[in-house]
């Protein structure tokens, strides 16, 4: 049983020298110490295997001693009474027939009988019992056996156990564990996703001529007769937001035999893309890793160079034959013992297999020391990637994540490879662009289409990915907005919308192919561009000779935005209406030096004081000029240099007083005069010398009277002056003859004089929220009446004669409830009647 216990099973129970039983550790048990998860291998380059592999066999040779010293270990001596000391009295007691006849084997009995008996045969009898032979036999084991014969297994096991844990501390420590974990989690999960293969299938297969066939024949398929087709070969020039300058960009090619990714894929893949950037950036910052690694190999290399030392030194003190002097003489008789060993010629074959693992170990180490050394681990280019795919932009790493890939590269270099796609911008794009497309059909898109308050087809697509393709097979659109799409380009299909004139980019920086602007720059009329920055403005913009109107809403007057680059106007040759709402505190002087051409020029200033006007006075050709929210107090005199001027706006400033209202008379041309939301308290009488003034809006300020000389303006067809404190209208108002809208809502007038009734031009008469108390007969006198608002006043009756104002129907009347029925019944069946579309009007306004 006890011969046979170690070929068994490792962790039967074997029976000991004291007849008890001990249960062995199982090899499967140990090994567990060096169980590293499965997925963790990919981490584990050939030299960290090898050591497993050696650590493995270390702890079986550990293992087999131990147990071999737990079943076998034996010491058994004989006494020599007449020795002297400078013979061994071993080389006397065991000759060959008596090392025979003396056999230690643990299958033997020894017994007082037998030993006498052996030792009359010699002539030495020793007359000692059994017993006092067990007692020899266990005092010299401790006192006669070197400490290294009895605990090398024991060793052996901790050092063993020791490199265990080396070789994989840098998986356990919880500040590398999480990041190791996170790491070989997204890998995975990369070099799974279909997104992974696709890509990668799709860059395979742009350089095969197989597929730029296919590539034509799908071009020719898909794309109207009326779109240019481009070579596979030429690039795609873009136009680039540094300057008006072309950049060249690889043409993605479609291979109409792949699949498109479903939606979960989709997902999946979007998902990656997120974790891998975040990953980047939290592991970019240290190089925890690598330093732990390379702490981890020099103690394993430390330690085994220590082993190895004191091991060489120990392993000539393993013998056979050794001389014992207990101290016993006492008890036995006898002082010095002659003692064999039977396991001495075991330990040294198991140590010198040992130290020979040992140097193989340490040889591994010294190399992983020199890969550690040699390369720069802390940096990792994906320059052979770059060169194998048209993913160009994946970036070089540093630090752990750059140690990480370099240790999966010992592993198998196509999970970098496959990894690499997921830190390119290119591959994101293109797999938005994917989805977009698979998520944004025709169909959908066409429940998006609208009609827009100008009745034109109108698309707004809202924080998209991109633009979707099937938007340029929408052909009857007139105007695409496009809001929030930072990665927005416009491709050639563009030109199939023959009928898109109007743009909007709302904070939209879009790229243009060279075909998509050869056609906007020839048909594209009106462009809206919201910013945050001039410098999300494209620079394609600034090149389309055809445009007519432009308008820009953003931050021109930052620190950063010193050198606007507004002064590429110089290019819009046709371009009329500027619109700029922003916060300026003067009038940029590149806008007014290249663009003189301009006819309307618009600020709205979002409160901003506009400080410098100066420079308004090269704009000669302006028709139109509108300053909003200014902070403006007085009307500046910049304005009086524009002899081509016909309609002044000054919305919403801080203006008291228009004295300045004399030099109109040199505008010849100014018919419309607003000065509305301001804070003008009266009106002088020089307003009279502005004789062209057809059109004045004086709304929302402080008026309290209106001066004679108002109404000498004969031209006026229209007049505002609602929401003022204005008690009386003067009788003069009937030299208005051409005054066709009258509005005073918001006042504190009492009295409608009957000289109002003689503008028999009137359209539109606006008197509610009043005091008034009564409305003449006289009214019937305004035949051309369509809208009257009279809501809010004093009255307690409406006059009958409005039966006489035949164009006055229900929706153009403002009145309450109970005013209205105060009418005649034929007067109220005839403001109640349909409208008569076929009823010819007069000249509109």
């Amino acid at each position: 049983m006890r011969r046979n216990c170690f070929s068994q099973r490792m962790g039967f129970r074997c029976p000991l020298r004291s007849g008890g039983y001990l249960r062995m550790f199982t090899l499967t048990e140990v090994a567990s110490l060096n169980d590293i998860q499965a997925t963790y291998r990919i981490l584990k380059p050939w030299w960290d295997v090898f050591m497993d592999y050696l650590a493995i066999i270390m702890l079986m040779v550990a293992i087999f001693a131990g147990t071999m010293q737990l079943t076998k270990d034996q010491v058994v001596c004989l006494p020599d009474p007449h020795t002297d000391k400078s013979e061994n009295p071993c080389q006397k007691l065991t000759q060959p027939s008596d090392l025979e006849s003396t056999s230690t084997s643990p299958s033997s009995t020894i017994t007082a009988e037998n030993v006498n008996r052996r030792s009359l045969k010699f002539g030495r009898p020793t007359n000692l019992e059994y017993q006092q032979y067990i007692f020899i036999n266990q005092m010299c084991y401790h006192v006669a056996l070197p400490w290294y014969s009895k605990y090398f297994p024991y060793l052996a096991l901790i050092h063993t156990l020791i490199l265990m844990v080396s070789s994989n501390f840098w998986f356990k420590y919880p500040k590398t564990s999480s990041k190791i974990e996170h790491f070989v989690s997204i890998l995975g999960k990369c070099f799974e996703s279909p997104w992974t293969t696709k890509a990668l299938s799709e860059t395979a297969c742009e350089d095969s001529e197989e597929n730029k066939q296919r590539f034509k024949t799908s071009v020719a398929k898909h794309l109207s007769t009326g779109s240019e087709e481009e070579s596979p070969n030429s690039s795609t020039p873009m136009i680039s937001r540094i300057g008006p300058k072309f950049s060249t960009e690889k043409p993605v090619i479609e291979v109409p035999s792949m699949t498109i990714l479903d939606k979960k894929d989709g997902e999946q893949a979007k998902a990656l893309f997120e974790k891998v950037r975040k990953f980047r950036a939290h592991v970019e910052d240290s190089d925890l890793i690598y330093k732990l690694y390379v702490v981890q190999t020099v103690i394993k290399t430390v330690k085994l160079t220590f082993i190895l030392c004191y091991t060489l030194t120990f392993i000539t003190s393993i013998s056979f034959d050794h001389i014992c002097e207990p101290d016993i003489e006492h008890l036995t008789g006898y002082a010095n013992f002659c003692c064999t060993h039977n396991m001495a010629f075991m330990l040294q074959k198991l140590l010198i297999s040992y130290i020979t693992l040992i140097c193989v170990y340490g040889l591994v180490c010294i190399h992983t020391l020199f890969w550690l050394f040699r390369r720069p681990l802390k940096e990792y280019s994906f320059e052979k990637v770059r060169e194998e795919s048209s993913f160009s932009d994946i970036p070089d790493v540093k630090n752990d994540f750059a140690f990480l890939l370099h240790m999966v590269d010992q592993y198998d270099q196509l999970y970098s490879k496959r990894f690499g796609v997921f830190l390119s911008e290119v591959s994101e794009n293109k797999l938005r662009e994917l989805s977009l497309n698979h998520e944004w059909t025709y169909e959908k898109l066409k429940q998006h289409v609208s009609r827009n308050p100008q009745e034109k087809q109108e698309l707004h697509l809202f924080m998209l990915s991109g633009v979707p393709d099937a938007v340029f097979d929408v052909t009857e659109l007139e105007v695409l907005k496009l809001e929030l799409i930072p990665e927005a380009k416009i491709p050639a299909k563009i030109s199939q919308v023959i009928n898109l004139q109007e743009l909007h980019l709302y904070h939209c920086p879009a790229k243009v192919e060279q075909t998509a602007f050869s056609f906007l720059r020839d048909h594209l009329r009106y462009l809206h561009i919201k910013f945050t920055d001039v410098a999300e403005i494209p620079t394609w913009v600034y090149l389309l000779k055809n445009l007519r109107e432009l308008h820009l809403v953003g931050n021109l007057n930052s620190e950063n935005n010193k050198m606007i680059a507004l002064e590429s106007l110089r290019e819009l040759k046709h371009l009329k209406i500027l619109h700029l709402k922003s916060n300026l505190t003067k009038v940029p002087s590149n806008v007014t030096d290249v663009a003189p051409h301009l006819t309307a020029l618009l600020v709205h200033n979002d409160g901003t004081k506009l400080l410098v006007l100066n420079s308004l006075k090269k704009m000669i050709n302006l028709t139109d000029l509108e300053l909003h929210n200014c902070e403006l107090e007085r009307i500046p005199h910049a304005i009086f240099s524009l002899t081509n001027l016909q309609e002044l706006d000054l919305k919403s400033n801080n203006i008291r007083t228009i004295e300045e209202v004399i030099s109109f008379q040199h505008l010849k041309r100014l018919t419309c005069l607003k000065l509305w939301h301001n804070k003008i308290i009266t009106i002088p009488s020089s307003i009279s010398l502005v004789k062209n003034l057809e059109l004045l809006y004086l709304s929302n300020n402080k008026l309290e009277s209106l001066p004679a000389a108002l109404f000498f303006l004969q031209k006026l067809r229209i007049l505002d002056i609602s929401h003022n404190s204005i008690t009386i209208i003067p009788a003069e108002i009937a030299s208005l003859q051409n005054l066709q809208q009258f509005a005073m809502t918001g006042n504190r007038v009492e009295v409608l004089p009957k000289q109002l009734f003689k503008c028999t031009k009137m359209r539109n008469l606006n008197v509610g929220q009043n005091c008034i108390t009564s409305i003449s007969d006289k009214i019937s006198q305004l035949v051309q009446l369509t809208q009257l608002e009279v809501k809010g006043n004093c009255l307690d009756r409406l006059p009958a004669e409005l039966v006489h104002c035949r164009l006055l129907k229900k929706s153009g009347l403002v009145v309450e409830d109970h005013l209205f029925d105060t009418l005649p019944p034929e007067v109220k069946d005839l403001i109640n009647q349909d409208f008569n579309s076929t009823t010819t009007f007069g000249t509109g306004i």
